[in-house]
C-alpha cells in the first residue's frame, strides 16, 4: 500500500461541486484532504443504484492508494472482479489471444466493478472525511464575482450556495457547459451506440446452460467477441455470481445519451445472428438491458469561466468513449490535480490573495488539457482497432488486438505531476516559457518520468476534521 498523503492543514477555501458522480466524488475527497471545505450538490433526491460495469486504471488506482484502505482499498477488493486474463475472440468463437491482467501492484491498483457498488464506496468515503451533501438540489445558474473572490450556484428551489471557487461535476449531459461556459452543447452522433447490462449469474440460469457455464463456475472472467463494427465483452464478477455484457455496435438513429432508454433482447439477439452461440446464450438469459447512444462533442474550447472562480471537471468537461477505459480514471485525475493546485496557490506568498484560486483554475487547465485529449483518442483508436480487424493479419501477429497500455497513460502519479509542474506553470501563466507538449504527460513522447519529481508529503497522525461550512446563504 502506497503512503497516505498526510491531511493538509486547514485552508480556509470552501468548494461547491455540483454533482455527486465520480468526478465529483473523487474532487470533494481529494479537497477535503487538501484542507479544503467542501459542499456538494446533487440533483437527484436520493443516493440511486444504476449502471453497470466500470473501471478504474492504474493510473487513478494511485490516487485511491493513498486514500484511508479501510474506507476504500479493503472494500473495493472485496466487491471487484478478481479474474486472471482477458480472453479475445472473433465473433465466430475462434480464439485469438489471451491478455493477462496488469501485475498486482499495491501502489496502483486498478479496479473493475459494478458502478453503483464503488460509487457507494466513494460516497461514504467522503461523509467520513466531512463533505457536506445537499440531494435533491436542482442548479439554474452559476455566477461569480472575481472582485469578492467568490462564486455561487443558484437552485430551483430559490437556495444560492456560495463558495471560493464552483466545480461543475455534472457529468456527460452537463448543463454546465452551456450555464456556466455559455457554450452551444450541441452534440453529433458517433454513428455507434451500446447495449448495456448486469444481472445475477444465477439467478439467471447462466450455470444451468452448458454453453453459459464457463463463464461462472471458474469464478471472475473477462471476455471479448469482434466483429465487423460490432463487439462483445462480457465479464463475470464476485465469484462469478453476477455477469456484466456490454455491445458496442453501429447506430445512427439521432438519440441523446441516457442510462434510461431500455433496450430489448430480441435486437441484440438480431445483431448477434450469426455469432458464437455462446454470445447468443448469455444475451437471451439477460432481464433486462440498456439501449445507450454514444454521442460526440467537439473539445470544449476552455473549462473554466472568465473570472477564475469557476470550472468544469470530468465528463462535464471531456466525455470518453467506453472503449478508452478512462473516463472514470480521468475525472478521478481531475479530482485530485485540482484540489493540488488550490493548496499549493494558497501557500505561495508570491501569487496575490485575489489571484489565488484563478491561478489554480488555470494551471488545472493547463497541465491537464492535452492529456485527457490524448486519453479520448485512445478510445478512438481501440474501438476502431477491433471493428476493422484484418483477421489474416491479426492471426499472424495476435497481440496486435489487445487492449494497449501504455505508460505514459497508465503509470502516470497525478498529485506528484501536479506538484513537479507547479512552477513552470505559475511562470508560464506570468509570460514566462511555455512548455513544451514533451513536458505535459499527454503521449508516449512524454518526458514525465525523465524528471525527478518532489516526493508527496510524508503521512502524519490523523487530525480532527473540522466542521464543514453549511455553505449557503
Amino acid at each position: 500500500m502506497a503512503t497516505p498523503i498526510a491531511p493538509y492543514p486547514p485552508t480556509g477555501i470552501h468548494v461547491v461541486i455540483v454533482g455527486a458522480g465520480f468526478g465529483g466524488l473523487a474532487a470533494s475527497i481529494e479537497a477535503r484532504l487538501k484542507g479544503h471545505t467542501v459542499s456538494v450538490l446533487e440533483r437527484s433526491p436520493r443516493w440511486e443504484q444504476h449502471g453497470d460495469i466500470i473501471s478504474i486504471s492504474q493510473n487513478a488506482g494511485r490516487v485511491l492508494s493513498r486514500w484511508d484502505p479501510a474506507w476504500i482499498g479493503d472494500k473495493l477488493r472485496k466487491i471487484c472482479m478478481n479474474h486472471k486474463s482477458f480472453m479475445i475472440h472473433t465473433h465466430k468463437g475462434e480464439f485469438i489471444f489471451e491478455q493477462p491482467v496488469v501485475a498486482p501492484d499495491p501502489e496502483r491498483p486498478t479496479y473493475n466493478g459494478h458502478r453503483a457498488d464503488i460509487h457507494r464506496v466513494f460516497f461514504d468515503y467522503a461523509e467520513h472525511l466531512g463533505v457536506r451533501f445537499h440531494m435533491g438540489r436542482r442548479v439554474t445558474a452559476y455566477k461569480e464575482d472575481p472582485k469578492l473572490g467568490k462564486a455561487w450556484v443558484e437552485c430551483a428551489d430559490g437556495e444560492t450556495f456560495i463558495g471560493d471557487v464552483v466545480i461543475g461535476a455534472d457529468g456527460v449531459r452537463s448543463r454546465a457547459r452551456r450555464l456556466a461556459l455559455g457554450l452551444d452543447d450541441r452534440v453529433k452522433p458517433t454513428g455507434y451506440s451500446v447495449y448495456r447490462a448486469w444481472f445475477n449469474a444465477e439467478e439467471h440460469g447462466i450455470l444451468d446452460d452448458p454453453l453459459t457455464r464457463e463463464f461462472a463456475e471458474r469464478g471472475d472472467t473477462h471476455t471479448g467477441w469482434l466483429g465487423p463494427d460490432v463487439h462483445l465483452l462480457v465479464a463475470t464478477c464476485k465469484g462469478g455470481r453476477e455477469l456484466s455484457w456490454v455491445c458496442t455496435h453501429k447506430d445512427d438513429e439521432d438519440i441523446d445519451e441516457s442510462w434510461s432508454y431500455p433496450g430489448r433482447v430480441e435486437d441484440v439477439l438480431k445483431l448477434l445472428e450469426d455469432w458464437d452461440p455462446r454470445c447468443r446464450a448469455i444475451v437471451a438469459k439477460t432481464p433486462s438491458l440498456v439501449d445507450w447512444k454514444l454521442v460526440h462533442r467537439a473539445p470544449l474550447p476552455t473549462w473554466i469561466t472568465p473570472g477564475g472562480h469557476i470550472c468544469l471537471i470530468g465528463d462535464a468537461a471531456h466525455p470518453f468513449l467506453p472503449t478508452s477505459i478512462q473516463g472514470c480514471s480521468q475525472a478521478i485525475e481531475d479530482g485530485v490535480a485540482l484540489a493540488t493546485l488550490l493548496s499549493l496557490t494558497h501557500t505561495d506568498k508570491q501569487v496575490p490573495d485575489a489571484q489565488k484560486i484563478p491561478s489554480a483554475l488555470k494551471m488545472y487547465e493547463r497541465l491537464r488539457y492535452d492529456r485527457v485529449k490524448s486519453a479520448q483518442k485512445k478510445g478512438e483508436e481501440v474501438r476502431d482497432m477491433w471493428h476493422k480487424a484484418n483477421w489474416t493479419e491479426v492471426r499472424s501477429n495476435p497481440g496486435s488486438i489487445k487492449l494497449p497500455r501504455e505508460d505514459w497513460l497508465l503509470k502516470h502519479d497525478c498529485e506528484r505531476f501536479m506538484r513537479n509542474m507547479y512552477r513552470r506553470a505559475l511562470a508560464e501563466l506570468g509570460g514566462g516559457d511555455k512548455i513544451p507538449i514533451t513536458s505535459l504527460a499527454a503521449s508516449r513522447e512524454s518526458d514525465e518520468f525523465l524528471v525527478e519529481m518532489p516526493p508527496t508529503p510524508v503521512a502524519t497522525p490523523k487530525r480532527e476534521v473540522e466542521d464543514p461550512m453549511n455553505g449557503h446563504r
